[in-house]
This record gives C-alpha cells, sequence and structure tokens, in this order.
C-alpha cells in the first residue's frame, strides 16, 4: 500500500479520496529534526509553505521508501529541488491553481492603497468619521503598473490592470515568446521600470542575490510609488523599505509575505513580546498595509490545488510516475 504524509493539511474530503483510492493517508506536522527520519516511512509527501524539506532531512530519508515530494502551491524555496532530484526523489508542485488568486490580491492592494480602504474601514470602527483625511485618493486608471515577474500570476495581474485602464510594463529575466503581442504588455528592464511606474507589484520567485526591492532600487523609484508583494518576503529590504516609507519615497506599501512569519503576530498576549521589531515598527504606519500570507486562499484555488495533489498522487500509487507540473 502506498503511504503518504500531508504535513501541513489538507481538506478532508481529499484524504477521503485518496484513502478510496486504496491510499494510506497520514496527516502529522513534524519538526525539522524529526522529519527526514519520519520521510522514510512513506513514499511521499505533501507539504505546504510551513514544512522545510532540507538538504539535512532528504539525507535522513535516503534508503527509505520516500520517492515523491508534492509542494501544495506555487513556490518551492521550502525544499531543495536539485538535491531531492539528485537523490532520486521527484519534486512537484501546482502552480495553475492559485495564479488568479493571488493575482486578484494584489489587486485588491491596489485599490486599497489608492483609496486608503484598509485605513478608513478600521477607523470607522473607533467611531472616527475622517472623510477628509482621505480626499487624496487617486485612480489607478491612466497609471503605470510595473510588474517584476511575468509568469502566470503576472500576466492574470496585468490582464486585469489594462482592463481597468492602467498601462502595465513588465519584467522578468525570462522572456516567453509572444506573449508581449498577445497580451499588448511589453518587457523592460528593471531600470525603466523602476523609473516608470507609479504601482509596483512583485510576483517573482525567490532569487539567490537577496532581496530585489532595496534602497538601490527603491531610488531608482517614482516619489510616492505604491509597492505590492505577494510573492516572497524575501525578495524586500525590509529596513531600507522602512526608510522608504518614513520619508514619503514610498507612498504605500502592501504586504502578504514576510522573510520570517514568526514573531509579527502575537500567539498569546498576556506575556509575548514581538520578536520582529522591523514589523511591528512599520504596521504602525496608515499607509502599510498587511495581510497574512492568504493571497493563494480562495475556495476555488484550495479546491484547484488540492484536486491537482490528488490527480498527481492517484497517478504515482498506480504507476510511480505522477503528470502534477514539474517545477
Amino acid at each position: 500500500m502506498i503511504r503518504i504524509l500531508v504535513t501541513d493539511g489538507m481538506d478532508k474530503t481529499a484524504m477521503a479520496q485518496l484513502r478510496d483510492q486504496g491510499i494510506e493517508v497520514v496527516e502529522q506536522f513534524y519538526e525539522p529534526e524529526q522529519l527526514g527520519a519520519a520521510l522514510r516511512e512513506f513514499d511521499a509527501v505533501v507539504v505546504r509553505s510551513k514544512t522545510k524539506v532540507r538538504q539535512s532531512q532528504i539525507d535522513e530519508a535516503k534508503g527509505g521508501r520516500l520517492k515523491l515530494i508534492i509542494r501544495g502551491g506555487v513556490g518551492v524555496d521550502n525544499i531543495d529541488v536539485s538535491y531531492a532530484e539528485q537523490c532520486g526523489i521527484t519534486v512537484k508542485n501546482t502552480p495553475k491553481a492559485s495564479s488568479q488568486s493571488v493575482a486578484e490580491l494584489a489587486m485588491g492592494h491596489m485599490f486599497s492603497c489608492a483609496r486608503f480602504i484598509s485605513h478608513a474601514g478600521y477607523t470607522m470602527r473607533e467611531g472616527k468619521w475622517e472623510k477628509k483625511a482621505y480626499g487624496k485618493g487617486i485612480e489607478l486608471q491612466g497609471k503605470t503598473l510595473g510588474i517584476i515577474g511575468f509568469g502566470r500570476i503576472g500576466q492574470h495581474l496585468g490582464v486585469m490592470a489594462k482592463a481597468i485602464g492602467m498601462k502595465v510594463v513588465a519584467f522578468d529575466i525570462f522572456h516567453i515568446p509572444g506573449i508581449e503581442a498577445q497580451l499588448g504588455i511589453p518587457y523592460v528592464e528593471m531600470d525603466e521600470l523602476l523609473a516608470q511606474s507609479d504601482f509596483i507589484s512583485v510576483h517573482a520567485p525567490a532569487v539567490d542575490g537577496g532581496a530585489i526591492i532595496n534602497e538601490a532600487t527603491i531610488a531608482k523609484m517614482k516619489d510616492g510609488v505604491t509597492i505590492i508583494n505577494c510573492a516572497r518576503g524575501e525578495l524586500m529590504n525590509i529596513p531600507d523599505m522602512i526608510r522608504g516609507i518614513e520619508t514619503q519615497k514610498i507612498g504605500a506599501l502592501a504586504l502578504d509575505v514576510f522573510d520570517k512569519e514568526d514573531g509579527i503576530y502575537h500567539e498569546n498576549r498576556r506575556d509575548d513580546i514581538l520578536s520582529n521589531r522591523d514589523m511591528a515598527y512599520l504596521r504602525q504606519f496608515p499607509n502599510v498595509i498587511m495581510t497574512q500570507h492568504m493571497a493563494f486562499y480562495t475556495d476555488a484555488a484550495v479546491q484547484s490545488m488540492v484536486y491537482c495533489g490528488i490527480e498527481g498522487l492517484c497517478d504515482f500509487a498506480k504507476t510511480g510516475h505522477t503528470a502534477t507540473e514539474l517545477v
């Protein structure tokens, strides 16, 4: 019998479907120091973003049953993909599942930043009526959106932005043949994008070079630029973002992702002290919006992600291979 470990949760109906296929499904989270040994007992593991499968875990799993790692989602920076595949372990993800949902949240953040929606809602709940304070809202129509990372998510966002009358430009180190003509969105060099854009939305994977939004790139942006990040927290240098907000070089900032999620929220308000002081400081600004790494959490995206994973796991159980899209 095929044994599958689910470490970061899965829809109960989906797990029932797998069990109906004769697959044993175990749902349990393991701490990093325990995960490698546990993986020896399973043919496949399904992870989301919380579980990290690094070289040390893969080394411990060697010689066991593990043959497949499925990442429920797009990014695979929590998995040492190359090393896993060198060790004969296939890594797959579900990149199509959440493209629309992430793009829609980025679009929502743009509207919220432009019209102070988040802050106005908060002050209204406090019983305040600050209509005049929000009189400097801007319209998105006619503004320029620069998209850094022009894969599926970036393309979805670009199409939506064009539909409301924005000019859209994109930067990516990989150019998809024909996509400029198909979508009417040109590729430009990074410096050109930074200089032109009123709004910048980041949809790139994590890169070895570190943060791509930093003091140097911020200096090349328009004064009052709005920056959106629904991709990876490590793509932004947070101390540099703070300086940009303080000096008003950055007019607004919306984050759905964070380099380290630990220490930015209270687990126990009685005696918790937030360890991520930069984030605790940054979120006090009324022109900063933070959401809780939820861009891919819509009913349609989660269902698509789950059933894409089910299809791959069932294929694996029957044939030893899976058609789930390779990273």
